[in-house]
């Protein structure tokens, strides 16, 4: 088992999944030195051997316990569409393969929760890519708020406007229907909700609106037939953290000419932005901005310490290496390193609520984390 690798064997990996997992998790794993891409799935046998030639793969095969049956695969990365996730990650951990699982970990928190369990009882590593943690400028965010910089938080705004989805010819797919995990809530509003946990804390309560702008949308694979969309693409979320402090959170993958990604932090002691308006990379292009009190913002500049190794032209790809690492690190500790399913199942219960919210139009209390777990 991968278990007991010395530090310096290889990791045999799988990646499931060819969509992102093309563009970043089979590059990104290539990259690294300490493990190898063995194997690729895709539901298309075809599309699997030509993305499996194109990348110098082994394997290829549409058929997910094939490939849980090579003993040189120890670890599978998981990118399929979210409502795939859950039935994949219970056989993949049932196979004792260590399990990389892309966000939203699954359609709802109780089967991440179950997953995270099956991990821990097979003795095998979880963790979740939550890149964020590893962007230099929200590193340099977090130690700031680590010093106490802004002092007692008096509010925090997030706004996260792109243009992803604006156009409404883009294509009806799976991310267009909410049973198959799609909408701007899960594949944007789970990183949010990760990082306002890491970096803010626990949060007490919540209240959300989710709205559909784009109703319909062509679907190519039927000829261009127009078909309904029931996915959210705006989401309007209002929190209260455990310490008090209000959150406000607008997410919209709609908004022709949106600001991009920003997140401002105002306090007793002062301010603190970070954003980035580059609308064609989501990573690409954040910077930090503080000022004491009374005192204008000024770009801090980011210590070479939390610069990345290499950049690449996909902004994704950097911070997805870090999380590979992490990934190496927790299999060679024999330990689900943050961020872990855990963090994954924080996620997806503020998504949940989320949802439930909508429906109730009312505010809802967020179980403690401890006790969600164990129950």
């Amino acid at each position: 088992m991968v278990n007991d690798m010395a530090s310096t064997d290889r990791i045999g990996v799988a990646v499931v999944g060819t969509g992102f997992g093309q563009k970043i998790h089979i590059p990104g794993f290539q990259h690294h030195p300490r493990t190898e891409v063995v194997a690729v799935y895709n539901r298309s046998l075809s599309k699997a051997k030509e993305i499996a030639d194109a990348n110098k793969i082994y394997y290829a095969y549409n058929d997910l316990d094939r490939i849980l049956s090579l003993p040189e695969v120890d670890a599978v990365s998981i990118s399929t569409p979210p409502f795939l996730h859950y039935e994949m990650a219970k056989k993949v951990l049932a196979a004792k393969k260590h399990l990389l699982l892309e966000k939203p970990m699954a359609m709802n928190a109780a089967q991440v929760k179950e997953l995270y369990h099956l991990a821990k009882a097979q003795g095998v590593v979880a963790i979740a890519d939550f890149e964020f943690r590893y962007v230099p400028a929200w590193q340099l965010l977090a130690k700031h708020l680590e010093d106490n910089y802004v002092g007692k938080k008096r509010l925090i705004k997030i706004d996260w406007l792109v243009t992803s989805r604006a156009n409404p010819e883009r294509d009806w797919n799976w991310y267009s229907q909410r049973n198959a995990g799609g909408g701007a809530l899960g594949a944007v509003a789970s990183h949010a909700f990760d990082y306002i946990h890491w970096l803010f804390g626990p949060v007490s309560r919540l209240c959300g609106y989710l709205n559909c702008a784009i109703p319909e949308r062509p679907d190519p694979r039927k000829g261009g037939i127009i078909k309904p969309v029931d996915a959210d693409d705006t989401c309007l979320i209002m929190m209260e953290l455990a310490d008090g402090t209000p959150v406000q959170l607008s997410i919209s993958s709609v908004t022709y000419s949106g600001r991009g990604h920003w997140v401002e932090i105002y306090g007793e002691k002062g301010t603190l932005v970070l954003g980035s308006s580059n609308l064609k990379d989501y990573v690409h292009g954040f910077e930090l901005f503080a000022a004491p009190v009374d005192k204008s913002l000024k770009k801090v500049t980011i210590p070479q310490e939390y610069e990345l190794p290499q950049v690449f032209t996909d902004g994704r790809l950097a911070p997805f290496i870090r999380i590979v690492d992490r990934f190496v690190a927790s299999i060679d500790s024999n330990k689900s390193l943050v961020p872990s399913l855990r963090e994954g199942v924080y996620s997806q219960l503020l998504m949940d609520l989320t949802h439930q919210s909508h429906q109730q139009k009312s505010w809802l209390n967020v179980p403690d984390i401890e006790q969600f777990m164990v129950n």
